[in-house]
């Protein structure tokens, strides 16, 4: 029996347009693997922070954040959603953000009670995660958690930017701690309605 070329085309399509969606080696997820790899570069120009260094590595932190937002969204539109970027993207930004409170609360700039809050909930929140997807369970991102991670990069940038060389008259401290501790709120109000997610698909499949 002889196949239409027509349907010879149609099915190397689809096979082709599967095998493009399905594999880990595209731009979403080369971004996020940037995002990773500019830790490091952020966490060695704000170790000896002078006004020049933290400038840079402001401007290094925020080009990681914005990699969060392009990854997230290119995997979306271009269908190439993938279980390593799942499980990638969420550890490259806590990293990112963890690094850097660590660094600010070592000079000073955040209070270490604030740091322990944020880290707790992260872990809780991956905790979770994990079970989660362990058990088959989806959690959809919270749209709180992401006004939070928004709130976080705002007021690590004032933070950073506390001693540098565009500071001028702002007390950027105070500004910065202003949101951070917004971040703070938003951060257990978002946890908070992910363990209620959590709970309620446990309870229906009945796992527990």
């Amino acid at each position: 029996m002889r196949i239409p070329i027509t349907e010879v085309y149609k099915q190397a399509g689809s096979l082709a347009a599967k095998y493009e969606g399905a594999t880990n080696v595209n731009l979403p997820n080369l971004l996020t693997v940037s995002r990773i790899l500019l830790i490091p570069v952020f966490v060695l120009i704000f170790s000896s922070p002078t006004p020049g260094r933290s400038l840079v590595a402001a401007i290094v932190f925020v080009v990681a954040a914005i990699t969060d937002l392009l990854d997230g969204y290119l995997a979306r539109r271009r269908s190439q959603v993938t279980k390593l970027g799942r499980l990638l993207d969420p550890i490259a930004d806590k990293l990112l953000v963890l690094s850097a409170l660590i660094l600010l609360v070592q000079f000073d700039r955040v209070g270490a009670l604030v740091a322990i809050l944020i880290i707790a909930r992260e872990v809780a929140v991956t905790g979770v995660r994990a079970i989660a997807a362990a058990e088959g369970i989806v959690l959809t991102p919270e749209t709180t958690g992401k006004y939070k991670m928004v709130a976080q990069v705002v007021a690590i940038v004032l933070l950073i930017l506390e001693d540098g060389i565009i500071s001028g008259a702002w007390n950027l401290h105070l500004a910065g701690t202003a949101v951070l501790y917004l971040a703070l709120v938003l951060a257990f109000i978002s946890g908070g309605r992910y363990l209620v997610s959590f709970w309620r698909q446990v309870s229906i499949k009945g796992l527990w």
